[in-house]
């Protein structure tokens, strides 16, 4: 991983744990297998704990790795390091993808409720007429999370968190995701919808698909069209799944809303107009794990390499075979 990462993921107890069921290199944390240090360590290593950061895990470093047999990763996309040559070896391959997308779910459940409180509306209303007594109950008539409608594109890991801690609200939350079965989601409490439908008929629309070549986009021009004046985006998934400059055309001419995490490219120029529109909230991809959140992911992965070192299974596998669906 990133040197600079680690010090930030493991706390004193974690490294305790991780001494107690592993024997790691000492003092050994790189972002290039090809260093000396990194080769020698290679020849006998048979496990690699990895974080954001980690080089790319292909056939060169595997043949400098005879004795690999797991990867344990402390973050949650595998895409950028695990290769074709990984899975053809059989190596076995875990995440913390599962603990990441609670912070995700949280920071998502939260702007849900905040934009159909319009509070950042509110926010600037009260900063314009400062000092005033206002009937602010007579300016904002139509706020409110009373029976307003929710659309989740992708029933992900994320987007099943999301739907779970929206149950105690009285929304309505309809999905979209082809993936999902009828009988799924009826056991979810949700409503599947096409993409189209879905946009026509929500208040807040949640992205949590995966990055696809087949994702990419999806929410174009015309489906933002589509969406009621007034309505949300949140997008906290990925920025090539929406269509940027449409979305960023609704926003200036300020029929939308939206909570952007994520944009394309990432970071946006410093002369987008997003950074001061009153109608966005617009963060540095800050949703998913950050501060103590990285702990969790850390206890994950120790958790992890304990079940190897017991010789169970894994806990949080990440599958060859569900890469066209997951992020």
């Amino acid at each position: 991983m990133d040197p600079a990462m680690e010090p930030r993921l493991l706390t004193g107890r974690t490294r305790a744990e991780l001494h107690r069921v592993a024997d790691p290199v000492p003092a050994l944390v790189v972002d290039d297998f090809s260093r000396p240090a990194a080769a020698a360590a290679l020849r006998e290593t048979e496990v690699l704990f990895t974080g954001w950061g980690c080089p790319r895990i292909d056939e060169a470093v595997l043949a400098a790795a005879p004795r690999l047999r797991a990867v344990v990763h402390a973050a949650g996309s595998v895409r950028g390091h695990i290769t074709d040559a990984c899975w053809d070896r059989g190596i076995a391959v875990s995440s913390a993808a599962a603990v990441n997308a609670l912070p995700v779910a949280e920071y998502t459940v939260a702007t849900v409720l905040l934009s159909n409180k319009r509070v950042l509306e509110a926010r600037e209303e009260y900063r314009t007429h400062r000092g005033e007594k206002r009937n602010w109950r007579a300016e904002f008539p139509a706020v409110g999370n009373y029976r307003r409608t929710v659309g989740i594109v992708g029933a992900s890991t994320i987007g099943r968190r999301v739907i779970e801690l929206l149950r105690p609200y009285d929304l309505d939350v309809l999905v979209h995701d082809p993936f999902l079965g009828p009988a799924e989601a009826t056991a979810l409490g949700v409503r599947k919808r096409e993409l189209d439908e879905l946009c026509r008929a929500c208040d807040v629309v949640s992205i949590h698909a995966p990055e696809l070549p087949g994702t990419r986009r999806m929410i174009d021009r015309r489906r933002l069209g589509l969406m009621r004046d007034g309505a949300t985006l949140i997008n906290t998934a990925r920025g090539s799944l929406v269509d940027q400059d449409a979305l960023t055309d609704e926003l200036v001419a300020g029929r939308l809303r939206a909570v952007i995490d994520v944009t394309e490219p990432e970071v946006l120029p410093a002369g987008s107009p997003l950074y001061d529109l009153p109608n966005v909230l617009l963060t540095p991809h800050f949703a998913g794990s950050f501060g103590n959140e990285l702990h969790r992911m850390a206890d994950c992965a120790v958790a992890e390499l304990g079940r190897y070192a017991a010789g169970l299974a894994f806990a949080h596998p990440v599958l060859r075979e569900r890469l066209d669906r997951s992020a």
